[in-house]
């Protein structure tokens, strides 16, 4: 049977580790961004690979296309494409909850934080799920986008590769989550939301 809230509250068994209140959620993600790690080291090696591809790019279109078709598509992939992307992408965490079990997901934002978050309310969830949960957008809008650079014509690889850096960055948040599981690989830990009061904890079995 799957872990319950109550469960967690088991002092023999499990401990509180972490209560992340929503609005402070960007201290944690930078917090984690700035600490070295292997999975640190693969996003942002993978961000740099993603401006290669773009410049790449934008060096082989470079006087074949008029300067105003080439801002129109700098726009869409910087700008167009990216913000059609935010709901795709919390789309993505929202079916890959439900296939770990969830079923009270919730969605928000938070634009002082520029922050759109996924929670499955009062849902406990182990360390794979969250992981998968927090990948999957990456890896599945990264595989499509790559695609579509090698197989649209001419300026649209421009647009393409654009949005595949930009969409790799906004995925900074997935990777402080999974940065932090990572510095605590060594413990068990379950997490689960309450959405109600906007706090995510997390906890280690003992």
């Amino acid at each position: 049977m799957a872990l319950q809230v109550e469960d967690l509250e088991d002092q023999s068994k499990y401990r509180e580790l972490l209560k992340i209140p929503y609005d402070e959620l960007i201290d944690f993600v930078l917090d984690y961004l700035r600490r070295k790690s292997e999975v640190m080291i693969f996003f942002w090696s993978v961000c740099i690979i993603y401006i290669i591809i773009a410049i790449t790019v934008r060096i082989n279109i470079a006087g074949y296309f008029p300067l105003k078709n080439i801002i129109f598509h700098s726009l869409l992939g910087l700008i167009v494409f990216p913000l059609i992307l935010i709901p795709v992408h919390e789309l993505i965490h929202i079916i890959t909850y439900f296939i770990a079990g969830a079923r009270r997901i919730r969605v928000g934002m938070d634009l002082r934080q520029y922050m759109f978050y996924v929670t499955a309310h009062r849902h406990v969830t182990g360390q794979k799920s969250f992981k998968l949960v927090a990948l999957a957008p990456f890896i599945t809008i990264s595989i499509i986008l790559i695609i579509l650079v090698l197989m649209l014509p001419g300026i649209w690889k421009w647009s393409m590769s654009l949005v595949l850096f930009v969409h790799a960055t906004m995925c900074t948040g997935d990777f402080a989550m999974l940065n932090f599981y990572y510095f605590n690989r060594k413990k068990k830990i379950y997490t689960w939301d309450d959405f109600d009061r906007k706090i995510a904890y997390f906890y280690e079995e003992i």
